[in-house]
C-alpha cells in the first residue's frame, strides 16, 4: 500500500536540516533575540541570518514580535506533539557539538550586555529614578496597579465619598460601588464625576445612618471622613452592620495633631485619632484583628500625618433599627 506524507512535514524537516537554523533554533528555544543580537551569536552576517529565520518562521518555527524599531524572535511554544518529538531528535544531536557549545557562551555575553546596558542606567539614574518614573508613569501607578489585587465580586461602600475621588478609582476593579454622603454639593460633584461608571450608586445620606442594607456589602472605606462626623463611634457601627461577615472596614484617617486651624478653617470636628481610640471604636462595633498603620509621608502635603486602620466583621455586629437609628440617645443592641 502507498503511503503518503503531508508537504508540511517535509517542509518542517527541511527547515531543520539546515546545521544553522538548528543552531539558531536552539539559542532562541530559550532566549528571545533581535536579528543583530542572533548575528553576534551565529557570527554570521545580517542577511544570511535573517535569511535563515524566515524559513523557520515560515515553517512555523519561529515566533517574532516588535519592539521599538527592532524585532524579536523565539521558538514558539505552539508547537504539535510530533513537532516536539522532532525537534526532540534534532536537539540532542546539534546540542553537544562544539559549534553550539560556542553559541551558547556568546549568547551569555550578549545577555550580560543587556544586564550591564539597565545597570549603567541605573547606576546613574537612581537619584532621580523617582522623578523620571513620575514624569513616565505618573504619580499614582503604583497604587493604581495595586487595585487589581481587588476581588472583582466585592461590593464596596464608600462612605463620606466626597467628590467621588475613591469611588471613581476602585470603581473598574469591583463589581458595584456605593458612594455615600450628606451634603448635597459633594453629591453633585460625586454624580457628575461617576456619570460615566455604570457599576456605582450614589446615594444621600449620613455616616451614621447608611442608607445601605444590612450586610450587604464586602468592604467599607471611610477617607478622611471621620473626623468631620460628631459621633465617630455610631459611624463606625454603622459600617460594621453593613459589612457582611467576613467583610472589612477601611479607614484613613490622621493621626492626633495640635494643628487648631484645621478645626477654624476646614471645619474639622476632631484633631485626629490615635490607635488606642480606632482600637476601642473598631472592637465596640464588633470589629476584631484591628490594624493600624501610619501612612508614609508626602513630601508635598502639608497636612498632619495619616494612618490605614482595618478591621474584619467576623460574626458579632452592632444593628440599630432606622427608629433607633433616628434618635439621637437611643440604645445599641449587639446581636450575633
Amino acid at each position: 500500500m502507498k503511503q503518503t506524507f503531508s508537504l508540511p512535514v517535509f517542509e518542517r524537516l527541511t527547515a531543520l536540516a539546515d546545521p544553522i537554523r538548528s543552531r539558531a533554533l536552539l539559542v532562541l528555544e530559550k532566549h528571545e533575540l533581535t536579528v543583530n543580537e542572533l548575528r553576534s551569536v551565529l557570527q554570521l552576517p545580517q542577511s544570511t541570518v535573517s535569511r535563515h529565520l524566515k524559513v523557520l518562521s515560515d515553517t512555523g518555527w519561529l515566533a517574532s514580535r516588535p519592539e521599538g524599531t527592532s524585532r524579536l524572535y523565539r521558538m514558539t511554544v505552539k508547537l504539535d506533539a510530533a513537532d516536539r518529538r522532532l525537534w526532540q531528535v534534532v536537539r540532542d544531536q546539534i546540542s553537544g557539538t562544539a559549534a553550539a557549545a560556542q553559541d551558547a557562551r556568546r549568547v551569555e555575553s550578549v545577555v550580560e550586555r543587556r544586564r550591564s546596558t539597565s545597570q549603567k542606567f541605573f547606576s546613574t539614574a537612581a537619584g532621580r529614578w523617582d522623578r523620571l518614573r513620575a514624569e513616565l508613569f505618573g504619580t499614582r501607578a503604583d497604587i493604581t496597579g495595586l487595585l487589581s489585587l481587588l476581588d472583582s465580586e466585592w461590593v464596596v461602600a464608600d462612605l463620606g465619598c466626597g467628590t467621588g475621588q475613591v469611588s471613581e478609582l476602585i470603581a473598574p476593579f469591583v463589581s458595584s460601588v456605593i458612594a455615600v454622603d450628606d451634603s448635597s454639593a459633594m453629591l453633585a460633584a460625586a454624580r457628575k464625576r461617576l456619570a460615566s461608571l455604570d457599576n456605582v450608586e450614589v446615594r444621600e445620606g449620613s455616616l451614621e445612618s447608611a442608607p445601605v442594607e444590612h450586610e450587604s456589602v464586602d468592604v467599607v472605606l471611610v477617607f478622611l471622613a471621620l473626623h468631620y462626623v460628631v459621633e465617630p463611634e455610631k459611624a463606625i457601627a454603622e459600617a460594621a452592620r453593613i459589612l457582611r461577615r467576613g467583610g472589612r472596614l477601611l479607614v484613613v484617617d490622621m493621626m492626633p495633631h495640635d494643628r487648631e486651624e484645621l478645626i477654624h478653617e476646614m471645619g474639622h470636628v476632631w484633631r485626629g485619632f490615635s490607635e488606642d481610640q480606632i482600637a476601642e471604636l473598631f472592637e465596640a462595633a464588633g470589629l476584631s484583628g484591628v490594624r493600624y498603620r501610619p501612612l508614609p509621608a508626602d513630601a508635598a502635603a502639608r497636612g498632619p500625618t495619616l494612618f490605614a486602620a482595618i478591621g474584619r466583621r467576623v460574626s458579632m455586629v452592632i444593628e440599630r433599627s432606622i427608629d433607633e437609628r433616628d434618635a439621637d440617645t437611643a440604645p445599641l443592641a449587639l446581636t450575633a
